[in-house]
């Protein structure tokens, strides 16, 4: 009996884990959706108005695929271009999160 009591609390801490990392990743895309879509568009591609009429460089662009991660953090920290920064209005680990979700239009 014991043993089917530590089963099924694992299989239950499983589940806890696996729906935590699932928030977290829609918790990133959300809050890429609110900050950086309107710019940047839903697949990274620059093609929103705003995007197009502000010149932004989609995530295919050679410039943008060579931006490292610091980079590419440096730039939502301290603005780049148009872009306003983001120091101060998002925690470094928001500022991290997005700009991992972003490099994943990278291609």
């Amino acid at each position: 009996m014991s043993h089917m009591v530590r089963n099924v609390g694992a299989a239950l801490m499983a589940v806890m884990i696996a729906r935590s990392a699932g928030f977290a990743q829609s918790a990133t895309e959300g809050l890429y959706k609110a900050k950086c879509q309107m710019c940047h568009g839903e697949k990274g591609m620059a093609d929103s108005g705003a995007g197009k009429s502000m010149k932004v460089k989609p995530a295919t662009d050679p410039d943008v695929k060579k931006m490292s991660e610091a980079q590419m953090i440096e730039a939502v920290k301290n603005g780049m271009g148009k872009m306003q920064p983001y120091q101060g209005k998002l925690t470094d680990a928001q500022i991290k999160d997005v700009v991992g979700y972003f490099r994943t239009f990278v291609k």
